[in-house]
């Protein structure tokens, strides 16, 4: 699995500390991690949660990274961005409980955390804990068992709905801001971890034909 980490502005000083948590964990399970920053230095190219939202639909839709890590001040602005584009489901999580129930319930593609509610004593081994939880039975698996088959038959109308409410991605690149746009990819790694990775030539090709 190949998993982005995106922060927002507002938390971009808190990324090492996000990073190191969520690398320690995906290493065991042989997941690869892309951080795609904030990275808290300066001068560097600025996300806010709205871009966060664009920046994470990108690396989903075209098959760059599996899932995403991203989250907010309270995690709920990076949530409602991220699920305002097709192809993503983001649930939220302040708690391990919250993280798994969320994987094995809805079988999202993305996860949005709080990093400045509640974020104090104990934050590293709490987000540690999360993120093991997240990741420790493959997505949608079901909680309580035995309701497996209504939850992914829900989580399967879900994706078709989205399907029909949302326009495609490369759609909304092309009509999308586009000073907006080059902002949210203008970050310090993206060129090097997106086109190693984008499995979607038609976004590859429009991404580079405005950097």
């Amino acid at each position: 699995m190949k998993i982005a980490l995106i922060n927002e502005n507002s938390q971009a000083a808190k990324n090492s500390i996000v990073y190191n948590c969520l690398h320690t964990v995906a290493q065991k399970k042989g997941y690869e991690v892309y951080n795609y920053g904030m990275y808290g230095i300066e001068n560097e190219s600025q996300l806010t949660y709205v871009q966060n939202g664009l920046l994470a639909a990108i690396l989903l839709n075209s098959k760059a990274v599996d899932f995403v890590v991203t989250g907010c001040g309270t995690g709920a602005g990076a949530m409602v961005a991220l699920n305002s584009f097709p192809n993503v489901v983001c649930g939220f999580a302040a708690e391990p409980t919250d993280a798994y129930l969320f994987s094995q319930i809805n079988g999202g593609n993305a996860i949005s955390i709080p990093y400045a509610k509640g974020f104090g004593w104990g934050a590293e081994l709490n987000l540690e804990l999360l993120f093991t939880r997240l990741f420790d039975e493959p997505m949608g698996g079901g909680y309580p068992k035995e309701r497996v088959i209504p939850e992914q038959r829900n989580a399967r109308i879900l994706n078709e709905v989205k399907n029909i409410t949302h326009r495609d991605m490369l759609t909304i690149l092309k009509e999308i801001d586009q000073d907006f746009l080059k902002e949210t990819v203008a970050g310090e790694k993206f060129q090097t971890y997106f086109f190693e990775n984008c499995q979607v030539q038609e976004i590859a090709d429009y991404i580079k034909g405005i950097l």
